[in-house]
Protein backbone atom coordinates (compact mmCIF):
# COMPACT_ATOMS: atom_id res chain seq x y z
CA UNK A 1 0.00 0.00 0.00
CA UNK A 2 1.08 3.34 -0.39
CA UNK A 3 1.26 6.22 1.70
CA UNK A 4 -0.95 8.59 -0.26
CA UNK A 5 -2.90 8.35 -3.39
CA UNK A 6 -4.55 10.64 -5.49
CA UNK A 7 -7.87 9.54 -7.81
CA UNK A 8 -8.71 11.48 -10.88
CA UNK A 9 -8.26 14.63 -8.90
CA UNK A 10 -8.78 18.00 -9.97
CA UNK A 11 -7.92 20.73 -7.46
CA UNK A 12 -8.79 24.39 -8.79
CA UNK A 13 -9.19 28.29 -7.27
CA UNK A 14 -12.58 29.66 -8.16
CA UNK A 15 -13.24 28.67 -11.87
CA UNK A 16 -9.37 27.89 -12.62
CA UNK A 17 -8.13 24.87 -12.65
CA UNK A 18 -4.92 24.01 -11.05
CA UNK A 19 -4.65 20.33 -11.20
CA UNK A 20 -6.83 17.80 -13.60
CA UNK A 21 -7.39 14.76 -13.26
CA UNK A 22 -4.62 13.40 -11.35
CA UNK A 23 -3.85 9.84 -10.49
CA UNK A 24 -0.34 10.00 -8.45
CA UNK A 25 1.21 7.39 -5.96
CA UNK A 26 3.36 8.15 -3.73
CA UNK A 27 5.94 5.38 -1.85
CA UNK A 28 5.53 4.71 1.55
CA UNK A 29 8.94 5.17 3.32
CA UNK A 30 10.74 6.94 0.78
CA UNK A 31 11.35 10.93 0.01
CA UNK A 32 9.53 12.30 -2.78
CA UNK A 33 10.22 16.04 -4.28
CA UNK A 34 7.64 17.88 -6.29
CA UNK A 35 9.88 19.68 -8.54
CA UNK A 36 8.45 22.21 -11.38
CA UNK A 37 7.91 26.20 -12.45
CA UNK A 38 6.24 28.58 -9.79
CA UNK A 39 2.95 28.73 -10.03
CA UNK A 40 2.03 24.98 -11.77
CA UNK A 41 0.26 23.92 -8.49
CA UNK A 42 3.30 21.98 -6.58
CA UNK A 43 1.77 23.66 -3.00
CA UNK A 44 -1.76 23.46 -3.79
CA UNK A 45 -0.80 19.31 -4.73
CA UNK A 46 0.83 19.13 -1.43
CA UNK A 47 -2.14 21.23 0.64
CA UNK A 48 -4.67 19.21 -0.66
CA UNK A 49 -2.04 15.20 0.23
CA UNK A 50 -2.61 16.95 3.71
CA UNK A 51 -6.80 17.60 3.22
CA UNK A 52 -5.97 21.40 3.89
CA UNK A 53 -7.48 21.95 0.30
CA UNK A 54 -11.21 20.23 -0.89
CA UNK A 55 -11.18 18.22 -4.24
CA UNK A 56 -13.01 19.98 -6.50
CA UNK A 57 -13.26 16.29 -8.65
CA UNK A 58 -11.98 12.65 -7.49
CA UNK A 59 -9.93 11.90 -3.86
CA UNK A 60 -7.05 11.99 -2.15
CA UNK A 61 -6.29 8.25 -0.23
CA UNK A 62 -4.46 8.01 3.11
CA UNK A 63 -3.97 4.41 3.92
CA UNK A 64 -6.22 3.37 1.11
CA UNK A 65 -8.88 5.05 2.59
CA UNK A 66 -10.49 8.73 1.18
CA UNK A 67 -8.94 11.27 3.25
CA UNK A 68 -12.10 12.78 3.52
CA UNK A 69 -13.67 10.36 5.46
CA UNK A 70 -10.97 10.42 8.52
CA UNK A 71 -11.61 13.11 11.41
CA UNK A 72 -9.31 15.94 11.54
CA UNK A 73 -7.80 14.45 14.76
CA UNK A 74 -6.88 11.16 12.76
CA UNK A 75 -5.08 12.74 10.08
CA UNK A 76 -3.24 14.60 12.72
CA UNK A 77 -1.97 11.35 13.84
CA UNK A 78 -0.78 9.52 10.59
CA UNK A 79 0.59 12.88 8.35
CA UNK A 80 1.31 16.01 9.62
CA UNK A 81 2.20 19.45 7.46
CA UNK A 82 4.77 22.25 7.52
CA UNK A 83 4.07 25.10 5.22
CA UNK A 84 6.14 27.29 3.39
CA UNK A 85 7.51 30.36 5.95
CA UNK A 86 5.23 29.60 9.25
CA UNK A 87 5.26 31.76 11.95
CA UNK A 88 5.03 31.60 15.61
CA UNK A 89 3.66 33.87 18.68
CA UNK A 90 6.14 36.61 19.64
CA UNK A 91 7.46 34.81 22.41
CA UNK A 92 6.90 31.05 22.04
CA UNK A 93 9.69 28.97 22.84
CA UNK A 94 11.22 26.16 21.18
CA UNK A 95 9.77 23.87 23.61
CA UNK A 96 6.36 25.40 23.78
CA UNK A 97 6.01 24.90 19.89
CA UNK A 98 7.38 21.56 19.82
CA UNK A 99 4.88 20.27 22.69
CA UNK A 100 2.05 21.89 20.33
CA UNK A 101 3.03 18.68 17.72
CA UNK A 102 1.06 16.13 20.55
CA UNK A 103 -2.01 18.50 20.41
CA UNK A 104 -3.94 16.02 17.93
CA UNK A 105 -3.30 13.47 21.19
CA UNK A 106 -4.80 15.72 23.97
CA UNK A 107 -8.38 15.73 24.86
CA UNK A 108 -10.48 15.74 27.97
CA UNK A 109 -10.30 12.42 28.96
CA UNK A 110 -6.46 12.14 27.71
CA UNK A 111 -3.99 15.29 29.15
CA UNK A 112 -0.04 15.37 28.79
CA UNK A 113 1.13 11.81 29.35
CA UNK A 114 4.50 10.14 29.79
CA UNK A 115 4.31 9.24 25.63
CA UNK A 116 3.72 13.15 25.08
CA UNK A 117 6.61 14.08 26.88
CA UNK A 118 9.08 11.16 25.54
CA UNK A 119 7.93 12.09 21.98
CA UNK A 120 8.98 15.90 22.13
CA UNK A 121 11.94 14.96 24.01
CA UNK A 122 13.07 12.63 21.09
CA UNK A 123 11.93 15.13 18.56
CA UNK A 124 14.47 17.56 20.28
CA UNK A 125 17.25 15.54 20.58
CA UNK A 126 16.65 14.19 16.65
CA UNK A 127 16.93 18.44 15.51
CA UNK A 128 19.43 18.77 17.62
CA UNK A 129 17.53 22.06 19.97
CA UNK A 130 17.84 20.52 23.53
CA UNK A 131 20.05 23.19 24.16
CA UNK A 132 17.47 25.69 23.00
CA UNK A 133 14.34 24.30 24.58
CA UNK A 134 14.00 27.66 26.72
CA UNK A 135 14.95 30.29 23.97
CA UNK A 136 12.38 31.95 22.10
CA UNK A 137 11.44 30.91 18.85
CA UNK A 138 11.99 34.64 17.31
CA UNK A 139 15.74 34.59 18.90
CA UNK A 140 17.24 31.78 16.46
CA UNK A 141 18.18 31.68 13.35
CA UNK A 142 16.39 30.94 9.96
CA UNK A 143 18.43 27.27 10.04
CA UNK A 144 17.05 27.13 14.18
CA UNK A 145 13.92 28.36 13.37
CA UNK A 146 13.18 25.45 10.51
CA UNK A 147 14.44 23.10 12.95
CA UNK A 148 12.31 23.88 15.82
CA UNK A 149 9.20 23.47 13.14
CA UNK A 150 10.53 20.34 12.06
CA UNK A 151 10.92 19.00 15.72
CA UNK A 152 7.31 20.33 15.75
CA UNK A 153 6.03 17.82 13.42
CA UNK A 154 8.21 14.63 14.40
CA UNK A 155 7.14 15.46 17.92
CA UNK A 156 3.33 14.52 15.96
CA UNK A 157 4.71 10.95 15.47
CA UNK A 158 2.96 10.44 12.12
CA UNK A 159 4.93 8.47 9.04
CA UNK A 160 4.08 10.94 6.89
CA UNK A 161 5.45 14.20 7.04
CA UNK A 162 4.69 16.80 3.75
CA UNK A 163 7.00 20.27 3.85
CA UNK A 164 6.46 23.15 1.29
CA UNK A 165 9.89 24.35 0.33
CA UNK A 166 11.55 23.74 3.66
CA UNK A 167 14.54 25.35 2.53
CA UNK A 168 13.13 28.55 1.07
CA UNK A 169 15.07 31.59 2.63
CA UNK A 170 18.11 29.38 4.42
CA UNK A 171 21.86 30.27 3.49
CA UNK A 172 23.55 27.01 1.12
CA UNK A 173 24.50 25.84 4.52
CA UNK A 174 21.15 25.60 6.21
CA UNK A 175 19.85 24.17 3.27
CA UNK A 176 22.20 21.27 3.28
CA UNK A 177 21.48 20.64 7.22
CA UNK A 178 17.86 20.45 6.92
CA UNK A 179 17.65 18.15 4.00
CA UNK A 180 20.72 15.85 5.87
CA UNK A 181 18.01 16.26 9.01
CA UNK A 182 15.19 14.78 6.64
CA UNK A 183 17.54 12.14 4.96
CA UNK A 184 18.86 11.09 8.36
CA UNK A 185 14.85 10.81 9.34
CA UNK A 186 14.18 8.70 6.47
CA UNK A 187 16.72 6.31 6.56
CA UNK A 188 16.49 5.64 10.41
CA UNK A 189 13.25 5.69 10.97
CA UNK A 190 11.76 4.97 7.68
CA UNK A 191 9.71 8.19 7.40
CA UNK A 192 7.81 8.89 4.54
CA UNK A 193 8.73 12.50 3.62
CA UNK A 194 7.48 14.67 0.50
CA UNK A 195 8.34 17.95 -0.12
CA UNK A 196 8.60 20.97 -2.77
CA UNK A 197 11.65 21.80 -3.74
CA UNK A 198 12.90 24.46 -6.16
CA UNK A 199 16.89 23.48 -6.39
CA UNK A 200 16.99 20.72 -9.18
CA UNK A 201 19.71 19.24 -7.83
CA UNK A 202 19.57 19.21 -4.15
CA UNK A 203 16.20 17.58 -5.00
CA UNK A 204 18.11 14.69 -7.41
CA UNK A 205 20.59 14.35 -4.26
CA UNK A 206 18.11 13.31 -1.79
CA UNK A 207 14.69 12.27 -3.51
CA UNK A 208 13.95 8.57 -4.53
CA UNK A 209 11.22 10.07 -5.94
CA UNK A 210 10.76 12.88 -8.24
CA UNK A 211 7.45 14.03 -9.28
CA UNK A 212 7.68 17.19 -11.78
CA UNK A 213 4.36 18.83 -11.92
CA UNK A 214 3.92 20.61 -15.10
CA UNK A 215 0.57 21.44 -17.43
CA UNK A 216 -2.15 20.79 -14.83
CA UNK A 217 -0.80 17.41 -14.15
CA UNK A 218 2.46 15.31 -13.58
CA UNK A 219 5.02 15.56 -16.48
CA UNK A 220 7.26 12.95 -15.57
CA UNK A 221 8.00 10.36 -12.34
CA UNK A 222 10.18 8.24 -11.06
CA UNK A 223 13.76 7.87 -9.94
CA UNK A 224 16.11 11.23 -10.61
CA UNK A 225 18.31 9.34 -12.77
CA UNK A 226 15.09 8.01 -15.06
CA UNK A 227 13.09 11.90 -14.52
CA UNK A 228 15.74 14.68 -14.97
CA UNK A 229 16.43 14.93 -18.76
CA UNK A 230 17.43 18.07 -20.53
CA UNK A 231 13.58 17.71 -22.13
CA UNK A 232 12.62 17.71 -18.67
CA UNK A 233 13.74 21.04 -18.14
CA UNK A 234 13.19 22.11 -21.35
CA UNK A 235 9.32 21.51 -21.02
CA UNK A 236 9.23 22.36 -17.69
CA UNK A 237 10.86 25.11 -16.65
CA UNK A 238 11.61 26.43 -20.30
CA UNK A 239 15.75 26.48 -20.11
CA UNK A 240 18.07 24.89 -21.82
CA UNK A 241 20.72 23.34 -19.99
CA UNK A 242 23.24 20.13 -19.74
CA UNK A 243 22.82 16.96 -17.17
CA UNK A 244 25.71 15.66 -16.18
CA UNK A 245 26.91 13.71 -12.73
CA UNK A 246 27.10 15.36 -9.58
CA UNK A 247 30.90 14.61 -8.98
CA UNK A 248 29.92 13.96 -5.22
CA UNK A 249 27.00 11.55 -5.26
CA UNK A 250 26.98 10.27 -8.74
CA UNK A 251 23.25 11.76 -8.56
CA UNK A 252 21.89 13.67 -11.83
CA UNK A 253 23.34 17.33 -11.66
CA UNK A 254 21.51 20.06 -14.07
CA UNK A 255 23.55 22.91 -15.56
CA UNK A 256 21.54 25.65 -17.19
CA UNK A 257 22.37 27.67 -19.70
CA UNK A 258 21.97 31.73 -19.48
CA UNK A 259 19.33 33.05 -21.63
CA UNK A 260 21.76 36.49 -21.66
CA UNK A 261 25.44 34.98 -22.23
CA UNK A 262 27.01 33.25 -25.35
CA UNK A 263 27.79 29.84 -24.35
CA UNK A 264 31.97 29.87 -24.94
CA UNK A 265 33.44 27.64 -27.73
CA UNK A 266 35.91 24.86 -26.81
CA UNK A 267 38.90 27.35 -28.49
CA UNK A 268 37.39 30.44 -26.21
CA UNK A 269 37.45 28.09 -23.07
CA UNK A 270 41.15 27.00 -24.17
CA UNK A 271 42.19 30.80 -24.26
CA UNK A 272 40.76 31.57 -21.03
CA UNK A 273 42.38 28.42 -19.27
CA UNK A 274 45.34 29.48 -20.44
Amino acid sequence: MHALETKDLTLSYGDRNIIEHLDLKIPRGKITVFIGSNGCGKSTLLRSLARLLKPKEGAVLLEGQAIAKWSTKEVAKRLAILPQGPTAPEGLTVLQLVKQGRYPYQSWLQQWSEEDERMVTKALQATQLTPLADQTVDSLSGGQRQRAWIAMTLAQGTETILLDEPTTYLDMSHQIEILDLLHELNQTEQRTIVMVLHDLNLACRYADHIVAVHNQGVFAQGRPEDVMTVELVRHVFQLDCQITRDPLYGTPMCIPYSKSRIVPTASQKTKVLS
